[in-house]
């Protein structure tokens, strides 16, 4: 076949250049780069703004072609007189630029990758989709990938290219939805986007990348091109020490926290602090304080800073407010070389409606459900995933990956469970679609929770999952091969809410609700439960743990040193949010700070004190760890003397040589003589006293107590007590 140099250059083309110029044209490969009729070679671009395009031989250096502007826009093209690879230089109207071309490069993702993408079962799209800096042919450069499969045109702009769609149009890969462009010299640190046109032609507002692993810090919304350089970790003996402790039985004490409000540099526009100060004052602090574990409200990007995170966009990228990639990585290594486990809040529930969002993505419901009776959130005016797609579910299963394998991070509690479990959540009737039996139970979900656990529980023997559930869904600790969901612990909601409501009440009416108190124990080993008082509990005109408590200031105190102390020695792992552990007298406001002057009075420092001793006892004594998920820890020594608002439980080791027995009183009255019976003949020593002078008490109450020959509450011996108002006291059996 015969072709004329006309035709090769524009003839042959000439729809598609049109295309190609005013940005609708999908297969740009098909007129870009180089293509071979025959004995002859054109090379084409598409350079808007260039005044003059050279080839250039990339093994002499020499250029082989000139190329002629074959289209006003910017296209230019010429005949070629050799295969060899080679690159462009671009006369600018102040500079010249040698590259070389985006559209010489072969198809970039494999088969593989690409099949696995579409079965929802690739793991790694942190390190496969978005920007990922690498080399191509020898060529060093970032490749660019984004699901969008019923998209017409995709392009990456940037400030590489004056964030103009036309310059850069991807390859479509058909097979699994997946656009992709390797745009050679450029390097991490580069802001970009996404530009598309949906099915109908229609351009779509510039999408930030949904598997960007860096991102501007907010209101700004490009995505980052994030280093692929691997960070060098230092917690090898920790991660390994993780590893080999599954079971977690040991004692946790979590320290929640949002980082934006935990301390504030007022001097400095009142600003937040950033990873590599949280790592120098946070870390030491939690250490300090005897906490086991950091959790952080939600890190991943998210627009809204008034949302803490919970309406996350990012969720493979660190939201930048605090610094870049590595500098989280930096701060993850410190807490672990200070034996500091890290929790992260998670979000796979839904996500906001920005419009450089998920939502919508390619023009279409992709991540979203298309119906809002299953796609829309009423509550939070957000949207919700997808999870009978399996791009969707691999997307969140590949993003909780992100976080445990490549940033090392310990946990994943996973919020709003509920919210995805049923499919009639906070909805009315006719306002949800029924599942396939005609219940209400969102049986994808289900499946969701079962396989992201397994996954994890597989793939990061390190890491564990805790689940925000407030529902009474059955086996949500229950691993999936025995019919559960697969979490390691779920938050006690029910817990949490009955004692609040007891602790709160004046405590002349606390007989009439002592159950309150008692009725966590009923199904206290029906989960692995985790036991929070979290931000929730501060928010929202609910006032501070401190002004919750009844009565005047010093018997707020008195009653909040008590509550901590029966938390502490009762069955399940401990979370304590931010401020509480100071007493802080205001709600908790993410705009502020955490109001650390108060430290200033004794009795405050007083109450910083008592959790230091309540983490440091709860970590020393097996006693009060392994009733925590194994009912023969645990019995009930008083449960049920309403009259008085007394409590006591016995806590015991497995061996059974260590015992202790945790006194509540509830009421202000001190209890002179208050006889409760032990299993153990002998000295019991008071270890802890809430009331104690250095915790702002009164300092009444003993140091030790023998036992006597008195039989009570079923047991052959008993101690007389003097038990201290508004206070716990821990008692260990010396022998």
């Amino acid at each position: 076949m015969r072709y004329e140099r006309a035709d090769l250059m524009t003839g042959m083309v000439q729809e598609g250049l049109q295309a190609l110029a005013e940005g609708r044209h999908g297969d740009p490969f098909s007129i870009l780069g180089r293509h071979l009729y025959g004995d002859l070679t054109v090379v084409r671009t598409l350079l808007p703004g260039a005044l003059s395009v050279s080839v250039i031989e990339i093994e002499t250096g020499r250029a082989i072609a000139e190329l002629e502007p074959i289209h006003e826009v910017g296209i230019f093209a010429g005949l070629v007189g050799s295969s060899a690879p080679y690159r462009l230089r671009i006369q600018w109207p102040d500079a010249v630029q040698e590259t070389e071309d985006a559209y010489s490069f072969p198809p970039l993702l494999g088969d593989l990758d690409l099949h696995l993408i579409s079965q929802g079962t690739h793991y790694q799209l942190g390190r496969t989709l978005g920007a990922i800096p690498m080399e191509i042919e020898g060529i060093e450069g970032v490749r660019f990938s984004v699901w969008a499969p019923n998209a017409r045109r995709v392009s990456v702009v940037g400030d590489f290219n004056a964030w103009d769609g036309r310059r850069h149009p991807m390859r479509l890969r058909p097979q699994a939805g997946i656009w992709e462009l390797f745009i050679p010299r450029l390097t991490h640190g580069e802001r970009y986007k996404f530009e598309l046109l949906d099915a109908n032609g229609n351009l779509l507002p510039q999408r930030a990348d949904p598997v960007a692993r860096s991102s501007e810090a907010a209101p700004s919304t490009a995505s980052i091109v994030a280093s692929s350089k691997p960070f060098h970790w230092h917690d090898h003996d920790w991660m390994d020490k993780q590893a080999g402790d599954r079971s977690r039985e040991g004692a946790m004490s979590v320290y929640e926290v949002h980082l934006g409000s935990w301390v504030r540099i007022a001097e400095e526009g009142n600003r937040s602090l950033d990873w590599v100060e949280l790592s120098q004052r946070l870390v030491p602090y939690v250490k300090k304080l005897g906490f086991t574990h950091i959790e952080m409200l939600p890190i991943m990007e998210h627009p809204f800073g008034g949302s803490w995170g919970y309406q996350p966009l990012g969720l493979f990228a660190p939201t930048g407010r605090y610094g870049t990639p590595e500098d989280f990585a930096y701060f993850i290594d410190r807490c672990h070389q200070a034996g500091i486990g890290v929790i992260l809040d998670w979000v796979p529930a839904h996500f906001p409606t920005d419009v450089w969002g998920l939502a919508r993505f390619d023009g279409s419901a992709l991540y979203e459900h298309a119906d809002p009776r299953e796609g829309f959130h009423k509550d939070w005016n957000t949207l919700i995933y997808n999870l009978g797609r399996n791009e969707v579910k691999g997307f969140l299963i590949a993003s909780a990956l992100e976080w445990l394998e490549h940033f090392h991070v310990d946990a994943l509690r996973v919020d709003a469970v509920a919210s995805m479990l049923y499919r009639d959540y906070s909805r009315n009737e006719g306002e949800w679609i029924p599942n396939q039996y005609g219940g209400r139970e969102n049986l994808e979900s289900v499946e969701f929770f079962k396989h992201l656990n397994s996954i994890i529980h597989d793939r990061c023997p390190h890491a564990f999952t805790a689940a925000e559930e407030s529902t009474a869904w059955p086996g949500v600790t229950k691993k999936p091969e025995e019919g559960g969901l697969g979490f390691d612990f779920k938050w006690n909601m029910g817990w949490m809410h009955d004692t609040l409501h007891y602790i709160s009440d004046d405590p002349v009416y606390r007989k009439y609700h002592h159950g309150g108190m008692t009725f966590g124990m009923i199904y206290a080993y029906s989960e692995r439960f985790m036991l929070p008082i979290s931000h929730d509990e501060v928010v929202h005109g609910k006032g501070s743990m401190l002004g919750k408590m009844p009565g005047d200031q010093w018997q707020k105190l008195a009653n909040l040193r008590a509550y901590y102390g029966f938390m502490w020695g009762h069955p399940g792992k401990k979370l304590l949010f931010m401020g509480q552990e100071i007493g802080q007298e205001t709600e908790w406001n993410h705009d502020g700070s955490v109001v650390w002057d108060l430290l200033d009075r004794p009795e405050h420092a007083g109450m910083q004190f008592l959790v230091r001793d309540l983490n440091r006892l709860y970590g020393a004594e097996p006693a009060l760890q392994f009733g925590d998920l194994h009912p023969a820890g645990h019995e009930w020594a008083v449960a049920d003397d309403a009259e008085n608002s007394v409590y006591g439980m016995f806590r015991t080791a497995q061996e059974g040589y260590s015992h202790v027995l945790v006194m509540s009183n509830m009421t202000p009255m001190t209890r002179h003589g208050y006889r409760v019976g032990v299993p153990r003949e002998g000295c019991w020593d008071v270890v802890l006293n809430t009331d104690a002078a250095i915790y702002g008490g009164s300092n009444f109450g003993q140091s030790n107590v023998w036992t006597e020959q008195v039989s009570a509450h079923g047991k052959p011996f008993s101690l007389n007590l003097d038990l201290p108002g508004l206070a716990t006291v821990f008692l260990k059996w010396r022998g």
